[in-house]
């Protein structure tokens, strides 16, 4: 009986449970007789390559550190002191204020020196801002006091 082949490569008869016919591939051999030498296949591996993951101490899972706004804060500080003056000086000094109340709860958190200068700088706008309202309403009740002349 001659097994048919399978797109597989398995025969029937070992499908069939006909065990005692084995199909071994054979092993060429060289003009002279001998065997080449093994030379066996590189090994093929398919995907990413994951990066070995740190465990601390005794491989117990860190607490992650919570994410703050604290640059979006800085960013609305910076362009205040520039071009939107104590409109943005003020939304600034909210998401500050609010980045710092998580920075406070985790010592050593990397975002708490941007939400405090972010604060600062706010501040600073908003005390400049209320200089220059106060400068030019004292300049306006002078202005009123002396009749228009100079």
């Amino acid at each position: 009986m001659q097994p048919d082949e399978t797109p597989g490569g398995i025969s029937d008869s070992v499908i069939a449970g006909d065990v005692h016919h084995h199909h071994y591939q054979q092993i060429p051999s060289q003009s002279d007789g001998t065997v080449p030498p093994y030379v066996p296949t590189q090994q093929l591996i398919i995907g990413q390559p994951q990066a070995a993951q740190p465990t601390v101490g005794m491989g117990m899972p860190v607490m992650a550190i919570p994410t703050t706004s604290a640059t979006t804060a800085l960013v609305l500080s910076i362009l205040s002191l520039f071009c939107g003056g104590i409109c943005l000086a003020i939304p600034g000094l909210i998401i500050a204020n609010q980045a710092l109340a998580i920075t406070d709860q985790y010592p050593g958190h990397p975002d708490a020196g941007s939400a405090k200068a972010a604060k600062i700088i706010s501040w600073i706008v908003v005390g400049l801002t209320v200089l220059a309202i106060l400068f030019y309403v004292a300049m306006g009740i002078a202005l009123v006091s002396t009749d228009g002349e100079f």
